[in-house]
């Protein structure tokens, strides 16, 4: 029997669930996962539901049937297969360690993802890319190229198909007509620290000044440098003891860790944007997730 997940955020109002509980019985469908919140403060709704269809409706009929629903409440929506798996497009630059993390895990199935392609500004990863049989492209970039080359990137993204565009420490700004174009389909990883330590060696600056806590934070690309929605964030705790050295190490860690686990809730479908912040519903307990193997 076939399985498909609903994501649905609209205004909040009286009779959202009863429609789509309504519609999901009258289609034979069975409920396996349901999760939803109202918020108060923006007056909107999300749910994300697992489902059975009993009776065999195929993805094209519950689509066309729930569009009436959908128009009625004003949803934003979409049915798709559940254990579909979303074409993403990696970007990095030198440091490596969320490229092989995503790489490992994607390989043993831990990750619902399929890597459609790399792009780099450098030709540090080019091996490590190609012998996974994934293609690698090379894109320069510098002050005076800089509209070429993300034109060269969205015939990439347009050629592979690609759904998502996962920043894995890629050291370029992307402009902000890219952002608004890609926006919503964009995560980047990056390094959070209190206080907040810019530019080059963060982690050496953070030895320096005795930093007790260093972690990371995935969140959405936009136009405002580092500021988009949150998707996911942690922690490790630093002693006196441990050497800057140390600090890299942990922090790279984290970094794949967090990095792993925003793609996972994003592909799953568990991710919704709520203005400056998100919603992100947690992961049912009988799914494979990236958190279950660290």
């Amino acid at each position: 029997m076939p399985k498909y997940c609903l994501t649905v955020t609209c205004p909040s109002r009286r009779g959202i669930v009863a429609a789509i509980s309504g519609f999901l019985a009258e289609k034979g469908c069975t409920i396996t996962d349901s999760a939803q919140f109202d918020d108060t403060d923006t007056d909107r709704f999300f749910t994300r539901i697992s489902l059975i269809s009993e009776t065999g409706s195929s993805q094209e009929e519950l689509i066309r049937d729930f569009s009436l629903i959908a128009e009625e409440f004003a949803m934003e929506w979409e049915i798709r297969g559940e254990d579909e798996k979303m074409k993403v497009l990696i970007m990095v630059s030198r440091y490596g360690h969320c490229l092989n993390d995503l790489l490992f895990r994607s390989s043993i199935g831990t990750l619902p993802i399929e890597i459609v392609g790399v792009v780099s500004n450098h030709f540090d990863h080019q091996k490590l890319v190609v012998n996974n049989d994934i293609p690698f492209h090379y894109i320069k970039v510098t002050k005076e190229n800089k509209a070429t080359a993300e034109a060269q990137l969205l015939n990439v993204v347009e050629e592979s198909g690609a759904e998502l565009i996962v920043l894995a420490r890629y050291m370029q700004i992307l402009s902000d007509t890219l952002c608004q174009k890609m926006s919503g389909r964009i995560i980047n990883i990056h390094h959070s620290f209190l206080p907040s330590f810019k530019g080059a060696n963060p982690y050496k600056q953070a030895y320096t000044k005795g930093v007790k806590l260093i972690g990371a934070t995935s969140h959405y690309v936009t136009a405002d440098l580092d500021e988009g929605p949150i998707i996911e964030q942690d922690i490790v705790r630093i002693t006196h003891a441990q050497s800057a050295s140390d600090y890299v190490s942990l922090g790279r860690e984290v970094e794949a860790s967090v990095l792993a686990r925003a793609i996972h809730a994003y592909v799953r479908r568990r991710v919704f944007q709520n203005g400056e912040k998100t919603v992100v519903f947690p992961a049912s307990p009988g799914s494979y997730s990236a958190e279950r193997i660290g």
